[in-house]
C-alpha cells in the first residue's frame, strides 16, 4: 500500500492513527513536532502527510507551507488532522495549504476514506 507520514505530538492518538494506517496494509513514518515531521518528508517522500495544527513550537500550517515551497515535497498531498472543528476551520486550514482536512475525533470509516480518497491523487 502506501507510505504515511503522520505529524501528531499527542501519544494517544499517535497510536490511535497509527494502528488504523497499519491495520489497513501502509506503511506508516512518525514525527511528534513540525521539524521531524519536515526532515521526514524531504528524506522519506511519503504518499501522504497526515499533519497536526497545533504542534509545539512550529505549528502544522506553517510546516504545511514550507513543505508546499520545497520542490523536493510540494506534490505530496497534506491533509490536515485537528481538533480544530469550529465553523471556517475547514476553510482557513485548506487556504493555508493542506489538500483535505480530518476533524477529531476521528470517525474509524470516514478517516480510512479520505486517506484513500487522497492516495488516489498522490504520486506513488
Amino acid at each position: 500500500m502506501a507510505k504515511i507520514l503522520v505529524v501528531e505530538d499527542n501519544p494517544t492518538n499517535m497510536r490511535l492513527v497509527i494502528l488504523l494506517l497499519q491495520s489497513a496494509g501502509h506503511t506508516v513514518l512518525s514525527a511528534t513536532d513540525a521539524e521531524a515531521g519536515l526532515t521526514l518528508a524531504r528524506d522519506e517522500q511519503p504518499n501522504l502527510i497526515l499533519m497536526d495544527i497545533q504542534l509545539p513550537g512550529m505549528d502544522g500550517l506553517e510546516a504545511t507551507a514550507l513543505l508546499k515551497r520545497d520542490s523536493a515535497t510540494s506534490a505530496i498531498p497534506v491533509v490536515a488532522l485537528t481538533a480544530l472543528a469550529m465553523k471556517g476551520d475547514e476553510e482557513r486550514i485548506r487556504a493555508a495549504g493542506c489538500d483535505g482536512y480530518i476533524a477529531k475525533p476521528l470517525a474509524y470509516r470516514d478517516f480510512l476514506a479520505v486517506i484513500s480518497a487522497h492516495l488516489v491523487t498522490a504520486p506513488l
